[in-house]
C-alpha cells in the first residue's frame, strides 16, 4: 500500500512538472527577429530601413487585425534600436547587455501598457510623467501602447501634447485593431503602418513548420482548415492547432480536425453539387436531413455552400483559380466539379444561397428557408430539359 502510494505521487509529481513546462505555441514561436514575422515584409523591410538610416520616427501606430503581429513587430522594433550591436542585416544581436535584458523580459528600456484597462486620464498622466525619466542602458525607452482606441476621450487629449514633442530618448508604438476610433489629431502625428491578414498558404506554411518541431505528423488537408479557420490571425492558427494537438495526439488527420473544428467536410458539398447538376431533388434533401443530424447548424451550412459555389466559379477560369485557398488533391476535385458546371449555373445558385443567408436570421421556419432555397438550385438545369 506504501510503495503504491508512492507511485502514485510520483506519477503526479511527473504530470505536474509537464504541466509547468508546456508552452503555448502561439508564445513559444512568436517571432524575435524581423526575419522570422510571417507575411508583413513590407512592414519589417520599411522598419529595418528606417533603423539602418537612423531615421527613427518619435510615434508609430501599427493598426490591423487580431494576430497579424502587431505587438510582436513593436517589441522586436523596440529590442532593435537598442541593440548595440546591430547585423549586416539590420537585425539585434541576442548577445549584447541590452538584448539579453529584453530576452529575459528584465529590460528597463521597453514599457508596455494595456490601453484597454489603463484608459484614464491619471493613467497617461503617469505614462507622461515616466516618459521624462531617460534610459538607463541603450539610447531608446519604448512604449508600446496596445488597444490605443480604448484611450477615452481625455486621456487621448492628455496625451496629445507628450506624443507631439516627446523627449528625444522616447518611442511611441500604438497598436489597434480599429484605427477609425482614433481621433484625427493622434493619426497626424504618427507614422502609419497598415498590417494585413495573413494568406491562408503562409499559416499553412508556418503550421507545417511548428509540426516539425513539435514532431507532429499532420495532414496537409488539416493543416489548410486550420488556416482558414484562423480567418488571417496567425496566433488564432496556432491556438487552434494546439487544440487539436491536444485532441489527436502526435498524429493529425483531416477528420480529426474538422470533427475537433465542427467544420463540414467538402465531400457533402461535392455530393451536394453532383446531385442539383442531376436534378435530384430528393437525393438533396436527403444529404440536408444527414447533415442536419450530425449536428451542423443550418446558416453554417447554406454559407459553406455558398462558398463551395464561389469555389468552383473562380475555377472556371485558369485566371482566377489562384483564389482558390485550398490544397492540392481538394483543388484538384474542384478544376474537375468546375468543369462540370456552367458559369450561369453557379453565378444563379450563388444569388439563390445570398438571398437564403440574408434571409436567415428573420426566417421563423429557418430548415423550409433553407430547404426551397437548394430545391431552387436543384431545379436551375432542369429549365434546359
Amino acid at each position: 500500500m506504501h510503495k503504491k502510494h508512492i507511485c502514485l505521487s510520483l506519477v503526479d509529481y511527473i504530470l505536474s512538472r509537464k504541466m509547468e513546462n508546456f508552452i503555448v505555441s502561439a508564445r513559444k514561436y512568436r517571432p524575435d527577429s524581423f526575419e522570422t514575422v510571417v507575411a508583413q515584409s513590407s512592414i519589417t523591410n520599411t522598419l529595418k530601413n528606417a533603423i539602418k538610416s537612423n531615421q527613427l520616427a518619435h510615434a508609430y501606430l501599427f493598426c490591423g487585425p487580431r494576430g497579424v503581429g502587431k505587438t510582436t513587430c513593436a517589441r522586436i522594433f523596440a529590442k532593435t534600436i537598442n541593440c548595440t550591436n546591430l547585423s549586416e542585416e539590420t537585425e539585434a544581436c541576442n548577445e549584447c547587455d541590452s538584448c539579453k535584458a529584453f530576452n529575459t523580459s528584465r529590460s528597463f528600456n521597453i514599457h508596455e501598457l494595456d490601453a484597454a484597462s489603463n484608459n484614464s486620464v491619471d493613467d497617461i498622466r503617469n505614462l507622461t510623467d515616466q516618459v521624462r525619466v531617460p534610459p538607463q542602458m541603450g539610447k531608446y525607452s519604448v512604449y508600446i501602447i496596445d488597444e490605443v482606441h480604448m484611450l477615452s476621450s481625455q486621456a487621448f487629449n492628455a496625451f496629445l501634447k507628450t506624443l507631439e514633442e516627446p523627449p528625444k530618448h522616447a518611442v511611441f508604438i500604438l497598436a489597434t485593431t480599429e484605427k477609425h476610433k482614433i481621433i484625427p489629431t493622434i493619426l497626424s502625428r504618427c507614422q502609419i503602418f497598415d498590417f494585413n491578414r495573413i494568406k491562408v498558404s503562409d499559416i499553412t506554411k508556418h503550421l507545417l513548420f511548428v509540426a516539425k518541431s513539435e514532431g507532429v505528423s499532420v495532414e496537409s488537408e488539416g493543416l489548410n482548415v486550420i488556416a482558414q479557420k484562423a480567418d488571417g490571425a496567425m496566433r488564432d492558427a496556432l491556438s487552434i492547432f494546439d487544440q487539436i494537438v491536444s485532441f489527436s495526439g502526435k498524429e493529425v488527420t483531416y477528420q480529426d480536425v474538422i470533427t475537433n473544428l465542427n467544420v463540414l467536410d467538402h465531400d457533402y458539398y461535392f455530393k451536394l453539387v453532383d446531385q442539383f447538376l442531376k436534378n435530384e431533388v430528393s437525393e438533396v434533401l436527403l444529404t440536408f436531413n444527414d447533415i442536419l443530424n450530425h449536428g451542423f447548424d443550418g446558416h453554417h451550412f447554406i454559407t459553406g455552400l455558398s462558398s463551395h459555389l464561389r469555389d468552383l466559379l473562380v475555377c472556371k477560369d485558369p485566371v482566377t483559380v489562384q483564389l482558390l485557398e485550398v490544397g492540392g488533391e481538394i483543388k484538384e476535385r474542384y478544376k474537375v466539379q468546375a468543369a462540370a458546371c456552367e458559369s450561369k449555373f453557379l453565378l444563379d445558385a450563388l444569388q439563390i444561397g445570398n438571398e437564403c443567408d440574408i434571409q436567415y436570421k428573420t426566417s421563423q421556419n429557418k430548415r423550409l428557408l433553407i430547404e426551397l432555397a437548394i430545391i431552387r438550385i436543384a431545379q436551375l438545369t432542369l429549365k434546359k430539359k
